[in-house]
């Protein structure tokens, strides 16, 4: 095979896998409850599908604000992708539609209680 060729399947292979990496997020709507500041570590108390969670994320990252009460959409993120070394979610406003990232109001860590 000429380079040409080797170098679209190898682009073509790429696209893919980026395609199928993006299809594996999983949204979901959750509910801020309430939300504290301990030790630079931001803590947002959730409820998403009646149970109970808390997003973390370290204050001094520029992803990591405090939310005000409220629903907004939350993409899981597949494992080792993200900044955390945890189950990574980006939130978004509830209306947004797609996840277009300049939309993001933050970037956590999701614990179950």
């Amino acid at each position: 095979m000429n380079k040409k060729t080797i170098l679209f399947l190898l682009l073509a292979l790429f696209l893919l896998l980026g395609a199928v990496r993006v299809s594996a997020q999983e949204k979901s709507y959750i509910a801020v409850r309430g939300s504290q500041l301990n030790n630079g570590v931001v803590i947002l108390d959730i409820v998403k599908a009646g149970k109970a969670y808390q997003l973390e994320c370290n204050q001094a990252e520029p992803t990591c604000t405090t939310l005000k009460d409220g629903k907004y959409q939350m993409v899981e993120l597949p494992k080792n992708f993200g900044m955390y070394e945890c189950k990574d979610v980006e939130i978004y406003p509830e209306s947004v539609v797609t996840s277009d990232k300049d939309m993001k109001v933050g970037e956590y860590c999701l614990v179950e209680k």
